[in-house]
């Protein structure tokens, strides 16, 4: 078994889950821990085995429950060291000693294997992550959110994934005609922004292979994007290649279906 699910994605919160046999990981804790639980339990699964929390980056749509979530499952938080700097006061006092990666770095936890990569992202020092299971050479989980470009470091991340996680946070036109002020707009389009629904595109134009099997669509927008739009454009692309693998659109309070990496 190797499985994970979008349990929500947007910027009221986000959380995503990764399990072998043996363990289970939760990627970021945006929301409260009680709605985290809510969403783990709406996918019948046990919250026994949550064996550790890693986060991204310090934004409050992925960091505001950790020490929560933390102590409640007493478990370790895996944290770059200038993440953890400018939120240890929201954190509060874990109860376990946090464990410190560096962007670039690769750590085991229990049967799985993760490797960091550094994310374009307005932030201190955001990450995005590659996960493996032991002696499974076949699968390859990786998750991008929160990046303003695809770097060419992501690109070759990317690459032999079977289960991917991208970030499709806006429609280029609804942002620009829509309601935020101007200087938030160049934000979100900026290189330290978020990726449109054409650069996701682009990026699994780049990456995608025979057996890539799942592509999970994350961290839309609720003034700028709908689901359908980016499900509709990047099926578009899929259709012309002729590609059909499994397209998720994740949602902000619904967990995806766990999905077989």
């Amino acid at each position: 078994m190797f499985q994970t699910s979008v349990l929500a994605s947007g910027s009221k919160g986000n959380c995503i889950l990764i399990r072998t046999g043996n363990t289970k990981i939760l990627l970021d804790a945006g929301l409260s821990g009680k709605k985290i639980s809510e969403l783990i339990n709406k996918r019948n699964l046990n919250e026994q085995k949550i064996k550790a929390l890693i986060i991204s980056h310090e934004h409050s749509d992925h960091v505001s429950s950790a020490g929560i979530i933390c102590r409640k499952y007493k478990i370790p938080l895996y944290i770059s060291r200038k993440t953890y700097m400018v939120s240890r006061y929201r954190l509060g006092k874990l109860p376990i000693e946090p464990v410190f990666f560096n962007s670039g770095d690769s750590f085991k936890i229990d049967d799985i294997t993760v490797n960091s990569f550094s994310s374009s992202h307005d932030v201190v020092d955001g990450s995005n992550f590659i996960f493996k299971r032991d002696n499974d050479d076949q699968s390859k989980l990786a998750v991008a959110t929160d990046l303003g470009y695809s770097s060419r470091l992501m690109i070759e991340k990317f690459r032999d994934s079977t289960t991917i996680i991208l970030e499709s946070n806006h429609d280029e036109k609804m942002l620009l005609k829509g309601p935020y002020p101007w200087n938030l707009k160049q934000r979100v389009k900026s290189r330290e922004g978020h990726l449109s629904n054409n650069q996701a595109v682009g990026v699994i134009s780049q990456v995608i292979h025979p057996n890539l099997k799942n592509l999970i669509l994350a961290h839309l927008s609720e003034q700028n994007n709908t689901p359908s739009l980016a499900e509709d454009l990047m099926q578009a692309y899929l259709n012309m290649i002729n590609h059909s693998l499994n397209l998720y659109i994740s949602e902000q309070f619904t967990p995806t279906p766990l999905v077989d990496i």
